[in-house]
Protein backbone atom coordinates (compact mmCIF):
# COMPACT_ATOMS: atom_id res chain seq x y z
CA UNK A 1 0.00 0.00 0.00
CA UNK A 2 1.82 3.17 -1.40
CA UNK A 3 1.23 6.48 -3.50
CA UNK A 4 3.54 5.73 -6.50
CA UNK A 5 5.84 8.33 -6.55
CA UNK A 6 6.31 8.50 -10.93
CA UNK A 7 2.62 8.78 -11.17
CA UNK A 8 2.74 11.82 -8.97
CA UNK A 9 5.82 13.42 -10.70
CA UNK A 10 4.24 13.01 -14.03
CA UNK A 11 0.98 14.41 -13.47
CA UNK A 12 3.04 17.22 -11.68
CA UNK A 13 4.66 17.42 -14.94
CA UNK A 14 1.66 17.21 -17.22
CA UNK A 15 -0.09 20.33 -15.14
CA UNK A 16 3.14 22.33 -15.58
CA UNK A 17 3.39 22.01 -18.91
CA UNK A 18 -0.37 21.87 -20.07
CA UNK A 19 -0.22 25.68 -18.54
CA UNK A 20 3.15 26.49 -19.54
CA UNK A 21 3.99 27.20 -16.35
CA UNK A 22 7.72 25.84 -16.43
CA UNK A 23 9.57 22.81 -15.51
CA UNK A 24 10.69 21.24 -11.95
CA UNK A 25 14.13 18.95 -12.11
CA UNK A 26 13.89 15.60 -10.62
CA UNK A 27 16.27 16.93 -7.94
CA UNK A 28 13.95 19.38 -7.54
CA UNK A 29 10.75 16.98 -7.77
CA UNK A 30 12.37 14.61 -4.98
CA UNK A 31 13.18 17.82 -2.40
CA UNK A 32 9.45 19.27 -2.78
CA UNK A 33 8.54 15.10 -2.31
CA UNK A 34 9.55 14.95 0.69
CA UNK A 35 8.60 17.76 2.56
CA UNK A 36 4.96 17.24 1.20
CA UNK A 37 5.19 13.43 2.60
CA UNK A 38 6.04 15.24 5.81
CA UNK A 39 3.54 17.80 5.95
CA UNK A 40 0.71 15.32 5.41
CA UNK A 41 2.80 13.03 7.99
CA UNK A 42 2.96 15.48 10.94
CA UNK A 43 -0.52 16.52 10.14
CA UNK A 44 -2.35 13.28 10.68
CA UNK A 45 -1.50 14.07 14.65
CA UNK A 46 -3.42 17.24 15.11
CA UNK A 47 -6.27 15.44 13.09
CA UNK A 48 -6.28 13.46 15.91
CA UNK A 49 -6.48 15.45 18.41
CA UNK A 50 -9.03 17.62 16.44
CA UNK A 51 -11.28 14.89 15.65
CA UNK A 52 -10.99 13.52 19.10
CA UNK A 53 -12.83 16.17 20.18
CA UNK A 54 -15.71 15.95 18.03
CA UNK A 55 -18.64 13.36 18.60
CA UNK A 56 -17.27 10.27 16.07
CA UNK A 57 -19.58 8.84 12.84
CA UNK A 58 -20.93 5.33 13.72
CA UNK A 59 -20.88 4.87 9.54
CA UNK A 60 -17.82 2.29 8.99
CA UNK A 61 -16.08 3.87 6.58
CA UNK A 62 -16.69 7.57 7.03
CA UNK A 63 -15.11 7.82 10.64
CA UNK A 64 -12.72 10.30 10.69
CA UNK A 65 -10.53 9.03 13.14
CA UNK A 66 -10.68 5.61 11.84
CA UNK A 67 -9.85 7.18 8.86
CA UNK A 68 -6.68 8.42 10.37
CA UNK A 69 -5.61 5.58 12.46
CA UNK A 70 -6.12 3.40 9.54
CA UNK A 71 -3.22 6.10 7.56
CA UNK A 72 -1.16 5.95 11.03
CA UNK A 73 -0.70 2.21 11.38
CA UNK A 74 1.85 1.43 7.87
CA UNK A 75 4.13 3.13 10.29
CA UNK A 76 3.23 1.83 13.92
CA UNK A 77 6.23 -0.66 14.57
CA UNK A 78 8.29 -2.01 17.37
CA UNK A 79 12.28 -2.55 18.36
CA UNK A 80 14.54 -3.38 21.02
CA UNK A 81 16.60 -1.01 21.94
CA UNK A 82 19.89 -1.28 19.59
CA UNK A 83 22.29 0.52 21.77
CA UNK A 84 22.68 2.36 25.16
CA UNK A 85 24.44 5.48 26.12
CA UNK A 86 25.86 5.47 29.27
CA UNK A 87 22.75 4.98 31.74
CA UNK A 88 19.98 5.52 28.67
CA UNK A 89 18.70 3.29 26.16
CA UNK A 90 18.85 4.97 22.65
CA UNK A 91 16.16 5.55 20.54
CA UNK A 92 15.57 4.18 17.14
CA UNK A 93 16.95 6.34 14.48
CA UNK A 94 13.39 6.12 12.70
CA UNK A 95 11.47 6.75 15.50
CA UNK A 96 9.35 10.05 15.36
CA UNK A 97 7.03 9.68 18.35
CA UNK A 98 6.80 6.87 21.25
CA UNK A 99 3.72 5.30 21.96
CA UNK A 100 4.66 2.48 24.68
CA UNK A 101 7.62 1.05 26.53
CA UNK A 102 7.64 -2.96 27.39
CA UNK A 103 9.44 -4.61 29.49
CA UNK A 104 9.94 -8.39 29.65
CA UNK A 105 9.80 -9.66 32.79
CA UNK A 106 11.64 -12.88 33.07
CA UNK A 107 10.41 -15.24 36.01
CA UNK A 108 11.18 -19.03 37.31
CA UNK A 109 8.74 -20.81 38.85
CA UNK A 110 9.45 -23.54 41.81
CA UNK A 111 9.67 -25.97 38.73
CA UNK A 112 12.10 -24.63 37.40
CA UNK A 113 10.07 -23.52 34.57
CA UNK A 114 11.26 -19.96 33.21
CA UNK A 115 8.23 -17.64 31.53
CA UNK A 116 8.49 -14.31 30.12
CA UNK A 117 5.38 -11.80 30.43
CA UNK A 118 5.53 -8.53 28.59
CA UNK A 119 4.55 -5.82 31.03
CA UNK A 120 3.75 -2.23 29.93
CA UNK A 121 6.08 0.38 31.75
CA UNK A 122 4.20 3.22 33.19
CA UNK A 123 5.70 6.83 31.99
CA UNK A 124 6.64 9.31 34.18
CA UNK A 125 8.99 12.68 34.75
CA UNK A 126 12.49 12.46 35.40
CA UNK A 127 11.62 14.87 38.30
CA UNK A 128 8.82 12.54 39.95
CA UNK A 129 11.51 9.36 40.01
CA UNK A 130 13.29 10.05 43.63
CA UNK A 131 9.45 10.70 45.52
CA UNK A 132 7.90 7.48 43.58
CA UNK A 133 10.89 5.83 44.31
CA UNK A 134 11.42 6.93 48.30
CA UNK A 135 8.01 4.70 49.17
CA UNK A 136 7.75 1.65 49.32
CA UNK A 137 4.08 1.86 47.99
CA UNK A 138 4.28 3.66 44.72
CA UNK A 139 8.47 2.18 44.10
CA UNK A 140 8.60 0.30 40.81
CA UNK A 141 9.47 -3.16 40.89
CA UNK A 142 9.37 -5.66 38.06
CA UNK A 143 5.89 -6.14 37.77
CA UNK A 144 4.94 -2.56 37.80
CA UNK A 145 7.40 -1.25 35.59
CA UNK A 146 7.67 2.83 35.11
CA UNK A 147 10.11 4.99 32.81
CA UNK A 148 11.62 8.41 31.91
CA UNK A 149 12.16 9.91 28.42
CA UNK A 150 14.33 12.82 27.80
CA UNK A 151 16.60 14.41 24.82
CA UNK A 152 19.54 11.65 26.39
CA UNK A 153 17.25 9.05 26.18
CA UNK A 154 15.02 6.37 27.82
CA UNK A 155 15.61 4.80 31.44
CA UNK A 156 13.05 2.03 32.45
CA UNK A 157 13.10 0.66 36.37
CA UNK A 158 11.95 -2.52 37.58
CA UNK A 159 13.40 -4.06 41.02
CA UNK A 160 16.37 -2.45 39.91
CA UNK A 161 17.35 -0.44 36.88
CA UNK A 162 16.72 -1.91 33.72
CA UNK A 163 19.97 -2.03 31.46
CA UNK A 164 19.72 -5.46 29.07
CA UNK A 165 18.74 -4.76 25.94
CA UNK A 166 16.71 -7.86 25.13
CA UNK A 167 14.67 -6.48 28.48
CA UNK A 168 13.26 -3.69 26.42
CA UNK A 169 10.60 -3.16 23.76
CA UNK A 170 9.55 0.29 22.40
CA UNK A 171 6.19 0.48 20.52
CA UNK A 172 6.33 3.59 18.62
CA UNK A 173 5.89 5.57 15.39
CA UNK A 174 8.35 5.57 12.75
CA UNK A 175 8.85 8.71 10.18
CA UNK A 176 8.24 7.69 6.54
CA UNK A 177 11.58 6.39 4.53
CA UNK A 178 13.17 8.76 2.22
CA UNK A 179 11.22 9.49 -1.07
CA UNK A 180 13.40 9.58 -4.41
CA UNK A 181 12.67 9.54 -7.96
CA UNK A 182 15.53 7.24 -9.69
CA UNK A 183 16.38 7.86 -13.10
CA UNK A 184 19.40 8.00 -15.35
CA UNK A 185 20.40 10.25 -18.01
CA UNK A 186 19.86 9.00 -21.48
CA UNK A 187 20.83 11.30 -24.47
CA UNK A 188 20.91 14.28 -21.98
CA UNK A 189 16.93 13.48 -20.93
CA UNK A 190 16.64 12.13 -17.18
CA UNK A 191 14.67 8.55 -17.80
CA UNK A 192 12.57 6.74 -14.86
CA UNK A 193 14.63 3.98 -13.01
CA UNK A 194 12.08 1.84 -10.93
CA UNK A 195 15.45 0.20 -9.52
CA UNK A 196 16.46 3.17 -8.13
CA UNK A 197 12.96 4.38 -6.95
CA UNK A 198 11.79 4.72 -3.52
CA UNK A 199 7.94 5.46 -3.43
CA UNK A 200 5.85 7.17 -1.00
CA UNK A 201 5.14 5.41 2.22
CA UNK A 202 1.33 7.00 2.96
CA UNK A 203 -1.50 5.83 2.40
CA UNK A 204 -3.34 5.81 -1.32
CA UNK A 205 -5.47 8.28 -0.52
CA UNK A 206 -3.05 11.33 -0.20
CA UNK A 207 -2.24 10.75 -3.94
CA UNK A 208 -3.65 14.20 -4.85
CA UNK A 209 -2.72 15.92 -1.69
CA UNK A 210 0.85 14.94 -2.79
CA UNK A 211 0.05 16.15 -6.32
CA UNK A 212 -1.51 19.52 -5.16
CA UNK A 213 1.26 20.33 -2.40
CA UNK A 214 4.17 19.89 -4.71
CA UNK A 215 2.78 22.22 -7.24
CA UNK A 216 2.22 24.94 -4.32
CA UNK A 217 5.95 24.25 -3.97
CA UNK A 218 6.78 24.52 -7.66
CA UNK A 219 5.40 27.55 -7.97
CA UNK A 220 7.11 29.04 -5.66
CA UNK A 221 10.19 27.71 -7.08
CA UNK A 222 9.27 29.24 -10.59
CA UNK A 223 8.13 32.48 -9.35
CA UNK A 224 4.85 31.82 -10.12
CA UNK A 225 2.92 33.01 -7.47
CA UNK A 226 -0.43 32.80 -9.40
CA UNK A 227 0.41 28.83 -9.42
CA UNK A 228 0.57 29.24 -5.58
CA UNK A 229 -2.51 30.47 -4.98
CA UNK A 230 -4.67 28.71 -7.09
CA UNK A 231 -3.22 25.00 -5.66
CA UNK A 232 -3.06 26.29 -2.02
CA UNK A 233 -6.55 27.59 -2.41
CA UNK A 234 -7.52 24.13 -4.12
CA UNK A 235 -6.28 22.63 -1.02
CA UNK A 236 -7.60 24.55 1.58
CA UNK A 237 -10.97 23.38 0.26
CA UNK A 238 -10.45 20.16 0.43
CA UNK A 239 -9.32 20.87 4.31
CA UNK A 240 -12.58 22.47 4.66
CA UNK A 241 -14.62 19.60 3.16
CA UNK A 242 -12.81 16.96 5.57
CA UNK A 243 -13.57 18.68 8.72
CA UNK A 244 -16.89 20.34 7.94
Amino acid sequence: MAVNINTVYQRVLGILNKEQRGYVTPQEFNLFANQAQMDLFEQYFYDINQFGRVPGNATEYSDMLNILNEKINIFETSANPATRTGDFFDEPDDMYRLGTVVYNNTTTNNFGVTSTEPIEAERINANEFLYINSSPLTRPTNTRPVFTASSQGIRVYGDSEITTLADVVFQYIRVPAEVEWGYQIVFDEALYNPATTTNFELHPSEETELVIKILEMSGILIKDLSLYQVFDKEEMQKVQQEKS
